[in-house]
C-alpha cells in the first residue's frame, strides 16, 4: 500500500509532496505533515490493481507542466492503458512507474503541449481516449480539478468548510473534518473552483456511455457511514441482511457477522428474523483487508491475526454466520475452520454478495478467474469444500433491490460477466495485480 500527500504554495508556485509505503499512521508523523506547508493539497491512499505495490507507484504523480507542475491522484483502472502507454513511449515519454495513473498524467501534458489546449480541453481530449474507471483529483499550477468517469463507476463528491472546498471519494471524509457535504460529482463531470463557487464542465465523450456504479462499493469497499450517489451504505447493508432472511429463513440460535463490513447485514437479518444478534468474532483492528493482500500465505496468516472467536458465544449453538462476499474462498475456509474450533452445533454461512464468477477490470483486485471459487464450483460443491451445514448467497435481483438502484445503472461485471465497456482484444480474464 502506498500513501502520498501533495501540497502547493501558490505565492512561489512550489509543490511539496511526500510518499511512503504502509498505513497512513506509519507514513505520516507530525513532522512530515508540518513540513508540507501550502494553500491547497491532494492526497491518495493506494492498494495495487494496475502496477505493483512499490513506492514508485505511490500517488499523486507530480511532473512539470507549463512552467509549473501538475499533480494527479487517480482511483480506478484504465483497461486500455497498455496501448496508451505504448503510444507515449513511442513519442519519447519515460515512465517512473508501471501504473495507468501516470499514463493519464502524461496524456494531459501531451494534449496541452502538442495541441495548445487549456486544461479543460486537455481533460476532455484525454477522457475521450480512456476506457475504464476513473475518479481524478488534479492540481495544475495551483488550480484544483475533480473528474469522474462518464459511467460513474468510482465515487467522487464535494464538500465545503468555511471558504474551502474538499473533494473525496467517500462522504465520511467530510464528516471527520466537519465539512458540509454539497453533492456528488456527476458521472462525466469536471469540477473546478473560482470565486468561491463550484464550476462545472460536462465531458462530451464519443460513443455511448451508460451509468455503471460499482456494486462492490455498497457491498464491501465503502465505509458504512458513507453515502454514495444518494444511497446510504449502512442502509444498503441492512437491506442485504433482510433480503438474506427472505431467501434463507433458517432456524438458529444466534446471528454472527464477520466484522466489520458484515455487521449491518447481520443486524438486518437479526431484526427481520427475530434471532438474536451476537458477537462471535473479535477483530484485531490493526490488520487490513485480507482479500487484497498479495499472496495466499499472507492472506491466511492475516485471517488468524485479524479474527479470534469468542468460544462461549459459539459453542453448542446453531449459528448463522454472515459475510459480505466470497472471492477466492480460501480465507473463508480458514475463517470457518477458526469458528469450528469453538464447536458450534451448526454453521449456516450466508453471503451478502452473489457468487463472484469473473474478474473486475475497473479497480477491484478480484483475482484471476481460475482462482475465483464460484467460477469453478457450484454452490453445493463450495458448501462441501467448506464442510458446513448450509451455504447461501444473496441473489442478483435481491442485491439490486437492496441497493435500491436500477440494475442497468450498476456495474455487475464480476457477477455476470456483462462489463460496461469493451475489453481490449487479448486482455485475459485476470487481475492486474502482480505481487
Amino acid at each position: 500500500m502506498g500513501v502520498c500527500i501533495c501540497k502547493v504554495r501558490l505565492k512561489i508556485n512550489v509543490v511539496y509532496y511526500y510518499c511512503g509505503m504502509g498505513l497512513i499512521t506509519d507514513v505520516f508523523k507530525d513532522y512530515e505533515i508540518q513540513n508540507l506547508s501550502g494553500n491547497m493539497a491532494i492526497g491518495h491512499v493506494r492498494y495495487s490493481t494496475t502496477g505493483q505495490s512499490k513506492l514508485e507507484n505511490s500517488q499523486p504523480f507530480v511532473t512539470d507542466f507549463d512552467d509549473g507542475f501538475i499533480a494527479m491522484a487517480h482511483n480506478g483502472d484504465i483497461v486500455n492503458s497498455g496501448d496508451l502507454r505504448d503510444e507515449l513511449i513511442a513519442e519519447g515519454y519515460e515512465f517512473k512507474s508501471d501504473t495507468d495513473s501516470e499514463v493519464i498524467c502524461y496524456m494531459l501534458k501531451k494534449e496541452h503541449y502538442d495541441n495548445n489546449k487549456d486544461i479543460l480541453d486537455s481533460i476532455e481530449s484525454v477522457c475521450d481516449k480512456l476506457v475504464g474507471s476513473y475518479a481524478l483529483t488534479i492540481l495544475v499550477n495551483g488550480d484544483l480539478y475533480g473528474v469522474r468517469d462518464p459511467m460513474g463507476i468510482k465515487p467522487l463528491a464535494v464538500a465545503k468548510k468555511q471558504d474551502d472546498f474538499i473533494l473525496a471519494s467517500e462522504t465520511v471524509a467530510f464528516d471527520v473534518i466537519n465539512a458540509k457535504y454539497v453533492r456528488d460529482i456527476k458521472p462525466g463531470e469536471v469540477v473546478y473552483f473560482e470565486n468561491d463557487e463550484i464550476k462545472s464542465h460536462m465531458l462530451e465523450i464519443a460513443g455511448e456511455c451508460k451509468l455503471s456504479h460499482c456494486m462492490f462499493e455498497y457491498v464491501y469497499f465503502a465505509r458504512p457511514d458513507s453515502t454514495i450517489d444518494g444511497i446510504n451504505v449502512y442502509q444498503t447493508r441492512m437491506n442485504i441482511g433482510r433480503q438474506l432472511y427472505e431467501l434463507y429463513p433458517i432456524d438458529a440460535d444466534v446471528v454472527i457477522p464477520v466484522p466489520d463490513s458484515s455487521i449491518p447485514a447481520a443486524i438486518g437479518y437479526s431484526r427481520a428474523s427475530g434471532i438474536p444478534y451476537g458477537e462471535g468474532l473479535i477483530k484485531n483492528r490493526y490488520v487490513g483487508r485480507t482479500f487484497i493482500m498479495p499472496t495466499q500465505e499472507e492472506r491466511e496468516l492475516a485471517v488468524r491475526l485479524k479474527l479470534n472467536p469468542i468460544k462461549d458465544a459459539i459453542k453448542g449453538k446453531k449459528i448463522i454466520l454472515i459475510d459480505d462476499s466470497i472471492v477466492r474462498g480460501t480465507t473463508s475456509k480458514q475463517l470457518l475452520d477458526l469458528v469450528k474450533e469453538s464447536e458450534p452445533a451448526e454453521i449456516h454461512f450466508l453471503v451478502g454478495c452473489p457468487p463472484v464468477v469473473a474478474p473486475c477490470f475497473y479497480g477491484v483486485a478480484m483475482a484471476t478467474k481460475k482462482e475465483l471459487i464460484a467460477a469453478n464450483y457450484s454452490v453445493d460443491e463450495i458448501q462441501e469444500q467448506l464442510n458446513i451445514d448450509s451455504l447461501g448467497y444473496i441473489t442478483l435481483p435481491a442485491l439490486v433491490e437492496a441497493i435500491g438502484m436500477p440494475k442497468e445503472n450498476l456495474c455487475l461485471g464480476c457477477l455476470n460477466e456483462e462489463y460496461p465497456t469493451e475489453l481490449p482484444e487479448g486482455l485475459e480474464a485476470e487481475t492486474y495485480y502482480k505481487p
